[in-house]
């Protein structure tokens, strides 16, 4: 596929890349992405993957834009209130990037329909803020071979894993936590929805792209308040009910 000029011009910093050049670039314009949560995490993300040209990006978000939503989810402006997120979000990014296809599913994703969802696109983005849809994203990414990228945050802290397969967000999680917090319980600084947002959508580029090395298999902590990083490796459950070879065992036999 080739370019036109505005698009040589606008994707300029990246076909310079020896990373990306003309090859990525292309590979970018031709991924679909799937983000599921337009808040926190997936606001962002969803900016800098649309800035990126990836050629089609899905919002699935069934709430509407709130005043208390503005401190951190900068895909949204005072004038959304009251909107559907990803109907305003999809707006945000056409206005961004005309070449990049959106749509917009305003509805909850359930096990009813994530693994439709999640296999028509290359690559899932998970910004939820509750475990049971973390859970459900990732055996539909798990069942359809799709890589997930699972970012969080709350309080000055945030993760970003990718995981392709085995080990899988359920071996990371294996029961939801009684206790679990949201940003609403506890708060979030603003500005760490943007680092979190930000490195989910680096996490998409480099796996789109073939740059550099993915976070697959890893998860990468952040903590704001003393300004440093770290990796840890997710072991794979051997007992996992998703990824385990039980688990595929049990899939194949039900197919």
């Amino acid at each position: 596929m080739s370019f036109s000029p505005d698009e040589v011009e606008r994707y300029a910093r990246h076909l310079v890349l020896a990373e990306v050049g003309g090859p990525g670039q292309q590979a970018l314009s031709r991924a679909s992405v799937l983000i599921v949560g337009a808040g926190g995490v997936g606001a962002p993300a969803a900016l800098y993957l649309a800035a990126a040209g990836v050629g089609a990006i899905t919002l699935i978000d069934h709430d509407a834009v709130a005043l208390s939503n503005l401190q951190r989810q900068v895909l949204f402006a005072t004038s959304d209130i009251g909107r559907s997120k990803v109907e305003a979000g999809a707006e945000r990014l056409t206005a961004l990037n005309p070449h990049v296809r959106v749509q917009a599913l305003e509805q909850r994703i359930t096990t009813d329909n994530a693994r439709d969802l999640v296999a028509a696109h290359d690559l899932v983005i998970d910004g939820t803020d509750d475990f049971e849809t973390r859970l459900t994203v990732n055996a539909a990414c798990v069942a359809a071979g799709r890589p997930l990228v699972s970012g969080a945050l709350g309080r000055w802290d945030g993760q970003v894993g990718v995981f392709a397969g085995r080990p899988c967000y359920r071996c990371l999680v294996s029961e939801i936590p009684p206790d679990a917090e949201t940003c609403a319980r506890v708060g979030v600084v603003g500005a760490l929805a943007g680092v979190i947002g930000s490195i989910a959508a680096l996490e998409a580029i480099k796996l789109i792209t073939g740059a550099g090395e993915p976070l697959t298999g890893r998860l990468m902590i952040f903590d704001g308040l003393k300004g440093s990083a770290r990796t840890v490796a997710v072991g794979a459950d051997p007992g996992c009910p998703v990824c385990s070879a039980q688990a595929k065992a049990r899939e194949n036999s039900a197919t």
